[in-house]
């Protein structure tokens, strides 16, 4: 049994953004929800608590909850007992912790609802162990830090200080917030309750400055922040290609691999969901993945993108370096060029020709 297990760990993620800069995919579903390899990213998440041994998550959210509720229940069926803690209005990082503290009972993880990484749990928590302190974040390096929060500290790993968003030329360091935390249950003492709070911008800093320990645990693990569509095609690439492990097979990948075996239109590495349907004539590929229930017309071309569910590509058309989500339809002919996006349920005309960027959809489907 791991040390996360003999503990009782629990883990906190807040899951209540209402992932704006991903619409139109976020009209339609939550962005926890949003597909990683035809798999909502919250469930990769849970994935890796369970890896690490723990048991308990406690689910902050507020945007569109329901969707998250309806897949996951209980969490009997994977493993993990799930709590929700619904906000009716943000309560901000810090604020949702402070909302959940009912439900804390030790130490416990938080992970932030949409970054993915390869970050070891485990490893995490054996730092802490012999750090001791208040807790520890994850840091990881950056070439341009002005864009994150620098987090300052010594030789020892204790922080010092907080920097956010600092120009280019004036960052202290290049080691930034990485959005995983292993916190003792007192930093919840540290947080005023009924409105809303940073835990970034307000309490960190408050906490070292009473003189408490917070460390710094630096990795060179995958990392990435999934807000935004070519962030989100960045890290499908990653994955398809084994810079970011998450057990898939390289080459062709997914319940829908075997149909797409021989294709002559085909260039891996692609991943595809049950009951996908390629027309001979189609091409695919590089760094594409098909969601279940895709299908690709005759003469059409997809690489470099992911199509979620039941997209329905027309003959002729082609997408490149784009994000289609559930139920869309391409028409014949139709062009939809790099970073475009194609929301939920949208019809594109035969032989439409999409601006560069495109984003189309409506918030009209979001569901309640």
């Amino acid at each position: 049994m791991n040390q996360a297990n003999e503990k009782a760990m629990q883990a906190v993620i807040l899951v209540g953004g209402e992932g704006t800069r991903l619409r139109p995919l976020t009209y339609g579903t939550p962005k926890p929800m949003v597909p990683i390899m035809n798999v909502p990213f919250l469930a990769r998440t849970m994935e890796r608590l369970y890896e690490a041994g723990i048991r308990e998550a406690i689910l902050a959210a507020g945007y569109m909850p329901k969707a998250i509720v309806e897949y996951f229940g209980d969490g009997e069926r994977i493993g993990i007992k799930v709590t929700y803690a619904i906000e009716e209005t943000p309560l901000g990082t810090a604020g949702a912790l402070k909302n959940v503290e009912q439900h804390i009972t030790g130490p416990f993880f938080v992970l932030n609802g949409d970054i993915f990484t390869s970050l070891d749990l485990t490893a995490m928590l054996r730092y802490h162990e012999a750090k001791g302190g208040a807790g520890v974040l994850h840091l990881i390096r950056v070439d341009d830090p002005s864009a994150f929060g620098c987090v300052v500290h010594d030789e020892s790993g204790r922080i010092s200080a907080f920097v956010e968003k600092p120009p280019k030329d004036q960052a202290p360091t290049d080691e930034i917030n990485a959005g995983t935390y292993l916190l003792e249950r007192g930093v919840l003492d540290f947080i005023p309750a009924g409105r809303p709070v940073s835990i970034e911008r307000e309490t960190f800093p408050e906490i070292i400055a009473k003189g408490k320990e917070l460390y710094a645990y630096t990795t060179s693990d995958y990392w990435i922040d999934l807000g935004r569509p070519e962030q989100y095609l960045a890290a499908h690439r990653d994955v398809l290609r084994g810079t970011m492990p998450l057990a898939v097979e390289p080459g062709l990948s997914g319940e829908g691999a075997d149909a797409l075996r021989g294709h002559p239109g085909v260039v891996p590495p692609v991943h595809a969901g049950g009951d996908v349907v390629v027309d001979a004539s189609a091409r695919i590929g590089p760094n594409v993945v098909l969601g279940r229930g895709c299908s690709i017309g005759a003469d059409a071309t997809v690489k470099e993108s992911v199509l979620w569910e039941r997209v329905s590509v027309g003959a002729g058309a082609m997408i490149e370096e784009a994000i289609v989500a559930s139920g869309a339809t391409i028409g014949a002919r139709a062009r939809v060029p790099r970073g475009s996006v194609i929301g939920h349920d949208v019809e594109i005309d035969p032989d439409a020709v999409l601006e560069p960027g495109a984003r189309v959809g409506s918030p009209q489907r979001t569901p309640g």
